[in-house]
């Protein structure tokens, strides 16, 4: 007797599927009373995603929003902000998702840059409405409540679907000058590499059916929309919480039934340090990934032996549509080794490649630049097509910023940053940004800033400063000054003042001279 033919698994049965459009129907015919979205304001089945996300659609195109055209969200995460991202992709209309801990002036800014049609705000930013309304472009703002609201009182009608290349959602990131920029993705973007990770014949890449994913990382970061669209692609609840918050993780796990998160290594840090941590049951977690930055080994150890999961490291960028490459919980282990010092080899379907100053392709083990090319690089950055050939080749690789090599088995490691970003707790700090806010200050005649190493931050920001003739700087004066204008993030948790900065012949800032004191006795200027 014929053996019976093998049942192709959940991620083989939509292998071919692209869009939200196809994922959200295949789900609600797949399993309509499955948990989709469970946030803090309302939990929806894959049925009710699909018929909530088409009133959306209905009531977008009711406000005369077509494919190509931009809302902005600003607040914290949310099953409506999940399920207006993923109606505006079924139609073509991008996301624009803004960081809640940005300054008013930042956040409307952004939402300006975009074009933003509409614009959404979570719950405790209804006070904004006025000044996002102000904008010459949109044409309504509306809060949480009112919008769950609207969408209930919509009527689902036939609409054009958005194709698999199509934008569907922009995450602006900083460069080193200038202001942010929009990183435009689209659903192949978000869903391309699924089909090649099939064959690699690795448990952690593949979810089964008994799975919940926690999306606790801010949704204006990949990080956290990211594992929204990660729950979506295999058909599991996502756990969402409004931001991340150790006992509201706690209660997660153990109440919602996560099985996966992705953090940055020092929330990690604060979830072990809370009181209730060692009574919490993590039995059911399989996997925690972390990102940002390596996971110091002496913290590893102690979530190892909290936590009983698997450790993943995932490296990519915005511009990636996130991980590009993966460092596998086979090569984690407590004792320390040299991978553990990497970032992991490349997933299937992404090639990485380091080059010269010239742009020539180096052999293992010579420092370049990192550059990747796959499925997940982005379409460009929103209306600057200049700074979007200096980022990404006519051939389609992308150049990370980062310096680094790979070694004879295909390890990358990164050994310093090319440009000068700073990453403090997972948030991406620019000096330029900064530096131009702390310009103003009475006292200061110039200014660097810089990120030095934090045992609990990776990196800190620290401001440099030069002062006026005559003048004396108060470095509280410095903090308080830049908070008033930046996001808490952003600001420096440390001011020096030394008479004069350091340059080259041409008068470029020797940004690499401020940090060396501070990174003495490291390997390399990444924490």
């Amino acid at each position: 007797m014929a053996d019976a033919a093998v049942k192709p698994t959940t991620a083989e049965r939509t292998a071919d599927l692209f869009t939200f459009e196809e994922f959200l129907r295949f789900w609600a015919d797949d399993r309509p009373q499955g948990t989709a979205l469970d946030g803090p304001d309302r939990t929806l089945t894959y049925g009710e995603l699909e018929a909530t996300t088409a009133q959306a659609v209905a009531g977008l195109h009711d406000l005369g929003l077509v494919k190509g055209d931009r809302i902005a969200w600003f607040g914290k995460n949310s099953t409506l902000y999940f399920t207006l991202f993923f109606a505006a992709a079924r139609l073509g209309v991008v996301m624009v998702p803004i960081g809640w801990r940005l300054a008013p002036a930042e956040a409307t800014w952004i939402a300006d840059d975009a074009n933003a049609k509409v614009v959404f705000l979570g719950q405790g930013f209804e006070g904004l409405a006025d000044a996002f309304s102000a904008l010459p472009d949109v044409r309504i703002a509306m809060t949480q409540d009112d919008a769950w609201r609207w969408i209930d009182a919509q009527q689902p009608a036939p609409f054009e679907t958005a194709g698999p290349d199509d934008a569907v959602l922009q995450l602006y990131t900083s460069g080193t000058t200038g202001n942010p920029k929009g990183a435009v993705l689209s659903n192949r973007n978000l869903f391309g590499l699924r089909k090649q990770s099939l064959g690699s014949d690795q448990p952690y890449t593949t979810m089964t059916d008994d799975e919940a994913i926690l999306v606790a990382m801010p949704c204006a970061h990949i990080g956290g929309t990211g594992l929204g669209v990660m729950a979506i692609g295999a058909g599991l609840p996502g756990i969402i919480l409004a931001e991340f918050e150790p006992r509201a993780v706690f209660d997660a796990v153990e109440q919602k039934g996560v099985t996966r998160f992705f953090i940055v290594p020092a929330a990690l840090q604060m979830l072990l340090n809370h009181a209730d941590c060692a009574s919490v049951d993590f039995s059911r977690v399989k996997y925690i990934i972390y990102g940002a930055s390596p996971i110091p080994l002496v913290l590893l150890r102690e979530c190892i032996a909290m936590f009983k999961a698997e450790f993943i490291q995932a490296y990519g960028m915005t511009e990636t549509t996130g991980t590009i490459c993966m460092l596998p919980p086979e090569d984690h282990c407590v004792e320390g080794n040299q991978r553990m010092r990497s970032a992991g080899k490349p997933l299937p379907g992404v090639e990485v490649r380091v080059v010269g100053e010239n742009g020539e392709a180096l052999g293992p083990n010579e420092i370049g630049e990192i550059q990747t090319r796959s499925s997940n690089n982005m379409l460009g950055y929103w209306n600057l097509p200049e700074a979007t050939a200096k980022t990404m080749t006519p051939d389609g690789w992308i150049a990370t910023g980062d310096a680094g090599y790979l070694d004879d088995d295909g390890y990358v490691y990164m050994h310093d940053r090319i440009k000068d970003m700073i990453i403090s707790g997972g948030e991406n700090v620019y000096p330029a940004q900064v530096e131009s806010a702390i310009y103003g200050h009475p006292d200061v005649l110039e200014v660097a800033v810089i990120g030095v190493p934090d045992a609990i931050w990776g990196e800190a920001v620290k401001a440099v400063c030069v002062p006026k003739p005559g003048h004396a700087i108060d470095p509280q004066s410095i903090i308080d000054w830049t908070r008033e204008r930046l996001a808490g993030f952003k600001v420096p948790k440390s001011v020096d003042v030394i008479d004069a900065l350091p340059r080259n012949p041409s008068g470029k800032i020797l940004r690499r001279t401020l940090r060396e004191p501070y990174w003495a006795g490291l390997e390399r200027q990444v924490n």
